[in-house]
């Protein structure tokens, strides 16, 4: 089969740290080439030298047999090498329209109309669009777009480039079931049309569905290829992570004490009003679709939006925050769902993105404790496992898994009385996923643990209740034991008949 992009021997440090070891990997015409490994074993630096923002240290890379070395990301997309990056910020421009941003590299290239054309921009955009079944508003800013809609103008202004090569780095993180396999078939007709893909993604669900062969990439070096049929996924995940990775098992808690409880809380117009109790040392998960109204209550909780209807308690106290200074003063504290934009500020170093919201319980008056600060961040850079050399380190440093634990740090740092989660092992390999579940299990008693998660799997290995959500209402409740799938599924999909539409 014909290597359309091949790399040999390629070294990365920085100072003194090496990166990547002597890779070798080749990206065959027509084949999805599934990349696996752990937050930190170089795939993000791997992904930016193959896009130009990171030159090699060491080694070659060629493309459709020609020695390929570009100078910046423009220079890579015009050879024909395209990358859709982890962080969505770094495919859109959030304060241009989406038609814009469609269009935008045919603007601002050599071959860029000499005059603004908005009609044929619109027109341009369109077709890009339907490429891609995107359903959203030309003329909507990308800052006002959800973040599953962001994700699919990156992949859609990605393929409107009719790459040679396609690097996907866990594209599906933010999309629904629906969305996810529109991605799928457009990869099924780059595929067919000869493009050479490289997925990057944790997801096994995603792995099954487009895998030709999967490459397992563990501390910089390559631990694995894995191209015979039938695929050994078990195998692959071995070879990532250097040991055999058992079952995740939860040993279901009954919580006694009542945390938080809602009444006939209503965080959306046309909404049935749904209640809600969480209680001492409980691990509770939402799961549902995407825009099924997670994010939104989460948000709710945290003082961010108002509910339309119903009242809360927290402690036996009325529980109504203004704000998300008012929440967390209460003790409720969330880890929000875009790292990016809600979470890192990525100039700052690990230590004081820890330490950020809770500075004036670390001052003695108008001084800083940072000595505090960095203790603190020390013990969870030992308790969660964050890959960096210190707490001195600045976030954009360290991989977008290593960040993700850095956030959920934060908020195990200080004693809360609810910690709510939102997606909190997106783009988290299985291994730091599970080492993540077990700490906030671990750690629960003495608060309620609130997690909301799209993916099943997730909340079967970490939750002692699952509750899910469709069209922003609990619709079912289920004890993480001996539970009935096949309705929790149905739950899911929002086709159970059945469902209580209440209490929970």
């Amino acid at each position: 089969m014909d290597a359309m992009f091949r790399i040999a021997g390629l070294e990365k440090s920085f100072g003194p740290i090496r990166v990547l070891n002597d890779v070798n990997l080749e990206l065959h015409t027509g084949t999805v080439t599934v990349l696996m490994g752990a937050n930190g074993a170089g795939k993000s630096t791997l992904v930016k030298i193959m896009s130009g923002v990171y030159p090699r240290g060491g080694g070659v890379m060629e493309l459709a047999g020609q020695p390929y070395e570009p100078a910046s990301p423009a220079e890579a997309i015009r050879a024909g090498v395209v990358t859709v990056h982890q962080n969505i910020n770094d495919g859109v421009v959030a304060t241009l329209d989406v038609a814009t941003n469609l269009t935008m590299d045919r603007l601002s290239g050599k071959s860029a109309p000499l005059i603004f054309n908005p009609r044929r921009v619109r027109r341009e955009a369109r077709a890009v669009a339907d490429r891609l079944g995107l359903q959203v508003d030309l003329g909507a800013s990308i800052s006002d777009l959800s973040l599953a809609d962001r994700q699919m103008v990156a992949i859609a202004r990605a393929m409107a480039h009719e790459p040679k090569v396609m690097v996907l780095d866990e594209p599906t993180s933010s999309l629904s079931s629906a969305e996810a396999n529109r991605l799928f078939s457009v990869i099924d007709r780059l595929r067919a049309h000869g493009v050479a893909i490289l997925y990057i993604s944790h997801r096994m669900s995603d792995i099954r569905r487009v895998a030709d062969r999967i490459v397992a990439l563990r501390d910089g070096v390559i631990t694995g290829v894995f191209e015979e049929k039938p695929l050994d996924y078990e195998g692959a995940v071995n070879a990532m992570l250097g040991r055999q990775m058992g079952h995740a098992a939860v040993t279901v808690a009954d919580a006694t004490r009542k945390v938080f409880e809602a009444n006939d809380l209503r965080i959306a117009p046309s909404a049935r009003p749904f209640s809600l109790t969480l209680g001492d040392g409980e691990v509770v998960a939402i799961t549902g679709l995407v825009g099924v109204g997670k994010t939104k209550l989460a948000e709710t909780l945290f003082g961010v939006r108002r509910p339309l209807g119903g009242t809360m308690r927290l402690a036996r106290q009325d529980y109504a925050p203004r704000t998300s200074a008012d929440a967390i003063a209460a003790g409720v504290f969330l880890v929000a769902k875009d790292r990016a934009e809600s979470g890192i500020v990525a100039d700052f170093n690990l230590y004081k993105n820890m330490s950020l919201p809770f500075l004036p319980r670390l001052s003695l008056g108008s001084i800083l404790r940072t000595r505090a600060e960095r203790a603190i961040a020390r013990e969870q850079i030992q308790s969660l496992g964050i890959v960096c050399r210190n707490e001195r380190d600045r976030m954009q440093t360290l991989s977008g898994g290593n960040q993700q634990k850095v956030m959920v740090g934060r908020w195990l740092s200080q004693p809360s009385q609810l910690l709510i989660l939102d997606e909190p092992f997106q783009g988290v390999d299985i291994a730091a996923r599970r080492d993540i579940a077990a700490k906030l299990r671990a750690s629960a008693p003495g608060r309620a643990t609130l997690l909301f998660l799209t993916e099943l799997d997730e909340a079967l290995e970490t939750a002692d209740r699952i509750l899910v959500m469709s069209e922003h209402t609990i619709v079912g409740e289920h004890r993480n034991a001996n539970l009935d799938m096949d309705r929790l599924l149905a739950q899911v999909a929002g086709e159970d008949k059945d469902d209580r539409r209440g209490a929970a």
